[in-house]
């Protein structure tokens, strides 16, 4: 990310923090400007547990996380997000995931694979509820949390903020 865009970006504070990164470059940069790269040879993905009984923790709140952060960013847009249409985003989603598990149940069937189609079935599960549970929460509060302020802001407030930044690091990096 260039210098330029790091400083008007503005970031969420949660697990939508990529996609409403991505959202924040889209609305910034031009489209031929956008490509992903990978900053590491190797990343330690974090694991979560599924947590399906509890939205606040593992992949649940993830999921519900990063799900708000898409339909803030699809509002921003201008897309109408009411309840029929969350209806049938979990409709459409429970269908396509049915779908999805018999064919990687089928595919490890035919390669000799073990496949734990109850366990692929709660998380369906979970994430059907997950993208209610996003939906009632953000047509609740559309706004939702704040994003992180972009860089502007605190040269705004102090502007020799970036170069008591760099002696901070500087001094803390001695």
């Amino acid at each position: 990310m260039v210098v330029d865009l790091a400083r008007i970006n503005r970031v969420p504070g949660d697990w939508g923090l990529e996609i409403g990164t991505l959202a924040e470059t889209y609305r910034n940069c031009t489209v031929r400007r956008i490509c992903q790269s990978e900053l590491c040879d190797s990343y330690e993905h974090k694991h979560q547990d599924l947590s399906p009984d509890d939205p606040q923790k593992g992949l649940m709140k993830m999921a519900t996380d990063i799900a708000k952060s898409l339909f803030r960013n699809l509002a921003i847009e201008g897309a109408v997000l009411d309840d029929a249409m969350f209806k049938t985003l979990a409709v459409a989603y429970l269908r396509a995931a049915q779908d999805t598990i018999k064919k990687y149940e089928d595919d490890a069937s035919i390669n000799g694979f073990y496949f734990d189609r109850h366990a692929e079935r709660l998380a369906v599960e979970a994430f059907t509820r997950a993208i209610k549970l996003s939906a009632e929460e953000y047509l609740a509060d559309p706004v939702g949390i704040p994003l992180i302020s972009n860089w502007v802001r605190p040269t705004a407030a102090i502007p020799d903020f970036f170069d008591q930044l760099r002696e901070a690091v500087e001094a803390d990096n001695r």
